[in-house]
């Protein structure tokens, strides 16, 4: 009975081995390149648009990624762990995109040692470097894409900080190698963007900054706005800059050129404080009683849009300081705003990881009640602002008679949005062959409410260098504009990606006992500046009782507020002391909770629960 015991046990085992391993195999036929994202945020499930970019693809792809392996495990800056720490995200990405792209794109990694020659070739592809390596040497984390043909596109680095926009920037790459030409750019504007003769000072005048950069990175069509009537069809984006009195007919191409799936930026304003209407140089007053407003009133009506073109938007928050005399002091202007990181949309690809945008006499926009569309913002006020009318900033002597009767609402104003829907036409009643009543599909205009911020005056010196202009940028006005348009010039399904979560998972509630303590500490600070402040005060009074002979003599009351003050310093800054030490506890004291769940509670209750599965088991056996 042994013997036959021991040789079932044994033969059971044999097939359970052999059945696992069957199982295994088939699962690896059956089941190949199947994958499940478990986190909490899809971190590794791309996104529709991409997915629909990479089936599209007919020519393959080759990826190579450079990433420095063995110089950041060695280096022991700060920086160089953070990319070592994002490398993987990347990779995992680049891989997740490769295996869903049918075999198209081919992903290669490069470790590029110190002075080797993969070194040379990813400085030669124009992958930065940056000196993080152990001795000062340069490490790398950048991607190099190439074509069939003679096609070449690059990310130069993966900056950590932009990790919400790995997958747009890597789409916009294969999308860049996918298409064999610059995208075609239509520019129509009213504005004196381009080069020309300045009847003021009766010179020729520079293009605008912005004008220049686009037109080296696009393919750039100058369009009259009063002799348009169609556009081409291979116009990637329209670029529409202060439309004042449009036609019919150049209302109409444009309704057409988005319904049938074109792309549209515009600019409009309620005061473009460059727009040259009315000038006349023997008549000044002319160009000051001007109208220098522009609207798409038909077009925004049909699209859903409410835009008032006599209304400005004042923000106390946001508002810059300018000087209005040589001599005088700046004042704060609450109709010129200056927007920082933190008030741009870090979910758009447009407006993500800029620093500084400038803005002059801004309008708004709001959907209309009967709207089907959506308006995403990308730029907003603050809720310390209001809308008034354009006159009282166009005849403004004094910026500071902007605060006389200001009222906030408490609510921001969009100042500048992406809208998107299945727009219908503004022309109901033209017809023809190719004549569109609604969109084929979803489409996306993005539209800002103010025109200043394309000058040059907002965000850019521009200067004579032996002949060339030298560009030096204050802010990213210039930048927001090229993002705009480059978004615009993909397809659809490269517009439709946002910015997503990163992999970061920080310490919320760390973070909020840090908060806590930091208004603790803040709060005692203020205390003791408040004391010191009144026993200057004191000391002053009795100060000033005293004879001209012992002003340089402490008085009794004046030392004895002195040694008070001093006791009670010293109290504050123990009390201080006690905020910053009770935070270090709390945290302390949050670790050693949550590494006695994760290292003594948790494995003790699987150690309980397999004591009971198998008292369980040997109670059965028993019972047999």
């Amino acid at each position: 009975m042994a013997f036959n015991r021991k040789t079932l046990t044994g033969s059971a085992l044999l097939i359970l081995a052999i059945l696992f391993v069957a199982v295994v195999l088939i699962s690896n036929l059956l089941f190949r390149g199947a994958r499940m994202d478990l986190t909490q945020s899809n971190l590794y499930t791309l996104s529709e648009g991409t997915r629909n970019q990479l089936s599209k693809l007919e020519e393959p792809i080759q990826l190579t990624l450079y990433f420095s392996d063995k110089s950041t495990a060695e280096a022991a800056s700060n920086d160089a762990r953070a990319l070592r720490g994002y490398y993987p995200r990347v990779r995992e990405l680049l891989e997740e995109i490769a295996a869903r792209s049918g075999g198209k794109i081919h992903l290669k990694v490069i470790d590029p040692l110190p002075f080797s020659e993969d070194e040379d070739n990813a400085v030669a592809a124009g992958i930065q470097g940056l000196p993080f390596g152990p001795a000062g040497e340069n490490v790398f984390l950048g991607l190099v894409g190439s074509n069939s043909t003679s096609g070449e596109a690059k990310i130069p680095l993966f900056d950590p900080g932009r990790e919400n926009l790995a997958e747009y920037d890597i789409a916009k790459l294969i999308h860049d190698l996918s298409v064999s030409k610059k995208p075609a750019v239509a520019f129509i504007s009213s504005l004196p963007m381009t080069m020309g003769f300045d009847q003021a000072t009766r010179q020729m005048r520079q293009p605008w900054a912005v004008y220049t950069e686009l037109s080296q990175l696009f393919d750039l069509r100058q369009m009259n706005a009063a002799a348009l009537k169609t556009i081409d069809k291979d116009i990637n984006v329209v670029v529409l800059v202060h439309p004042k009195d449009l036609s019919d007919d150049a209302l109409y191409a444009i309704d057409q050129f988005v319904l049938r799936g074109g792309h549209l930026l515009v600019f409009v304003d309620p005061n473009a404080e460059l727009d040259e209407s009315g000038a006349d140089p023997e008549n000044p007053q002319a160009a000051m009683l001007a109208d220098k407003s522009s609207d798409l009133a038909k077009l925004f009506k049909a699209w859903g849009v409410d835009y008032a073109r006599d209304k400005v938007v004042l923000d106390n928050a946001h508002a810059l300081q300018i000087r209005v005399a040589q001599a005088a002091p700046p004042v704060r202007h609450l109709g010129i705003l200056g927007f920082a990181r933190k008030d741009l949309s870090s979910d758009d690809v447009i407006t993500a990881n800029l620093a500084t945008i400038n803005m002059s006499t801004v309008g708004y926009f709001e959907l209309s009640k009967d709207s089907t569309a959506k308006l995403v913002p990308l730029i907003q006020s603050s809720d310390q602002s209001m809308a008034v009318s354009a006159d009282r900033v166009k005849f403004l002597p004094d910026p500071a008679g902007l605060l006389a009767g200001f009222q906030p609402t408490g609510q921001p104003f969009v100042l500048a949005g992406r809208l998107e829907g299945e727009f219908k036409t503004a022309f109901p009643e033209r017809s023809g062959a190719d004549h569109l009543a609604q969109a084929k599909g979803r489409n996306a205009i993005v539209l800002f409410a103010d025109t200043d911020m394309l000058s040059d005056r907002l965000w850019v010196e521009v200067q004579d260098f032996f002949g060339q202009r030298v560009m030096n940028a204050y802010a990213n006005n210039g930048d927001l504009v090229i993002n705009a348009v480059d978004n615009l010039a993909g397809d659809s399904d490269l517009i439709s990606i946002r910015g997503r979560a990163t992999s970061q998972r920080p310490f919320t509630r760390v973070e909020a006992l840090k908060r806590q303590a930091d208004t603790a500490f803040r709060k005692k600070e203020q205390d003791l500046q408040k004391e010191l402040s009144e026993t200057e005060r004191k000391l002053t009074e009795l100060q000033s009782a005293k004879s001209q002979d012992q002003a340089m003599v402490l008085s009794p009351e004046q030392k004895a507020e002195l040694d008070n003050f001093l006791k009670r310093k010293v109290a504050i800054r123990k009390e201080l002391r006690d905020v910053r030490r009770q935070l270090d506890a709390d945290i302390e004291a949050l670790g050693t909770r949550l590494k006695f769940l994760n290292i003594l509670l948790v494995p003790l209750l699987l150690v309980i629960a397999a004591l009971g599965f198998a008292g369980w088991s040997a109670k059965r056996r028993q019972a047999r």
